[in-house]
């Protein structure tokens, strides 16, 4: 994510390193490669201009801490503009309504349609939440059945008209249907096109003035840079939407979008799609994702993804396990399904700390258990459950079945011990004692 702009940013603010003092002179050195780093990730040149002027009136007259060096404090003074420019602080979606009704918006291509259902799998999680997906996009081939398709990916209804090319008909009936079936929540996909037309704008225009939406949308691929912006200022004039959805955060970003967005429209960025999976979105946090952009992780996130594929029952049965050592495979193979859950792999280790940068060079596969998958699927349920059975005749057919060698396999078997042994510790008065074990080493 934006690991371009990041590598840029990170060399242009190592200017000020080795200097005892902030001076207009290095300040200005810096900034112009903070400038360039901006331009060359797509950003608008007066945004870029103004964002620079922002951090050098700041840094200029201002006395270095004792505990920061000028490279520190010019990170920080960054941080804190980027955090402003991309809104300053965190915008939910409006709820209000009965129903609520969330009218959705954007070009074709831009993940419109699965970003609405990643939006009601999203709501959905909240146990008030009954959402009801409408269809309204009647002109491109097969829309409405990738609608349902999603729909029934997350168990959630889809409310369409067959032969009816009314869009503002059929969300208006869909409100009724809502009422009528207990949904307080109304999603609306409507229809976008390959570019900003006069019949586009008019149509969806005419969907907002009929149904009166609590929550207006507007759908944007992020990997579109600067025309992205220019979209979503057309949409805009027409809709007054309330909020911007970045997708395909996943891909090679250059990071242009989420910059400039909002200074362009004055519209909050609400939400994120990262990645293709239906547990791929995120609210928009301004001040982490500006910790992103510097290399700085964002450990938040990662402790709420964690949370969000976390079952307390589930919990319950691993310490039951754990603790009477039937800690097995299967237990294992369910971890590894919870963490792949959670987003792509690439993606998981840019919010850690220091590990983006340190890993920027590295291919991180999201098939990274792919081998470890196999070899476990290749292993019978007895063995599955009861490791100690595993032998040397047992490993060279788990690694035929598998097609990976008897030394994936015997690694495999090593870690899975190394971590059992790891947990029964944690399970008793272990865990004191490895605490007590760190603060010796410090």
């Amino acid at each position: 994510m934006f690991n371009n702009l990041s590598d840029k940013l990170d060399k242009a603010l190592h200017t000020l390193k080795g200097h005892g003092q902030i001076t207009e002179i290095n300040v200005a050195e810096t900034l112009k490669e903070v400038r360039r780093a901006l331009l060359d990730a797509d950003v608008n040149f007066k945004i870029a201009k103004d964002f620079t002027k922002k951090v050098q009136q700041k840094a200029i007259g201002q006395d270095v801490l004792t505990t920061l060096n000028p490279g520190q404090l010019m990170v920080k003074l960054v941080k804190d503009e980027l955090t402003e420019l991309m809104g300053g602080e965190t915008v939910g979606v409006n709820l209000g309504g009965s129903p609520t009704v969330i009218l959705m918006s954007g070009l074709q291509g831009s993940g419109k349609t699965t970003f609405s259902g990643k939006l009601a799998q999203f709501l959905k999680k909240k146990k008030t939440k009954q959402v009801l997906l409408v269809g309204c996009d009647v002109y491109r081939p097969a829309a409405i059945n990738q609608l349902k398709v999603v729909g029934e990916q997350i168990g959630v209804e889809v409310y369409a008209e067959e032969g009816n090319k009314n869009p503002v008909e059929i969300s208006q009936n869909a409100i009724a249907h809502a009422k009528a079936n207990g949904k307080n929540v109304v999603i609306i996909d409507t229809a976008g096109r390959l570019a900003v037309d006069q019949e586009m704008m008019t149509e969806i225009s005419n969907i907002h003035k009929a149904v009166n939406p609590q929550e207006t949308l507007f759908v944007v691929d992020s990997m579109t840079g600067q025309d992205a912006v220019n979209t979503a200022k057309a949409f805009n004039d027409i809709l007054n939407f309330d909020g911007v959805v970045l997708t395909k955060l996943d891909g090679d970003t250059r990071g242009g979008a989420a910059l400039s967005i909002k200074s362009v429209v004055d519209k909050p960025i609400k939400f994120i799609g990262t990645g293709e999976k239906m547990e791929a979105i995120d609210v928009f946090h301004p001040d982490r994702m500006a910790d992103r952009i510097l290399g700085m992780g964002d450990v938040i996130s990662l402790v709420e993804r964690a949370q969000d594929q976390y079952d307390e029952e589930e919990a319950r049965k691993l310490q039951k396990k754990i603790a009477k050592n039937q800690f097995g495979f299967d237990d294992f193979l369910n971890q590894i399904q919870q963490i792949k859950k959670m987003g792509s792999m690439k993606d998981l280790v840019g919010m850690i700390p220091g590990a983006g940068k340190a890993m920027k060079d590295v291919d991180i596969d999201d098939d990274a258990f792919k081998g470890i998958e196999a070899i476990i699927h290749s292993m019978t349920p007895s063995e599955r459950s009861t490791p100690s059975l595993i032998d040397a005749s047992r490993k060279k057919r788990i690694a035929k079945g598998s097609g990976t060698s008897i030394q994936e396999v015997n690694q495999l078997m090593k870690q899975f011990s190394q971590m059992s042994k790891m947990m029964k510790m944690m399970q008793g008065g272990g865990g004191r004692k490895m605490m007590q074990m760190m603060k010796g080493m410090k």
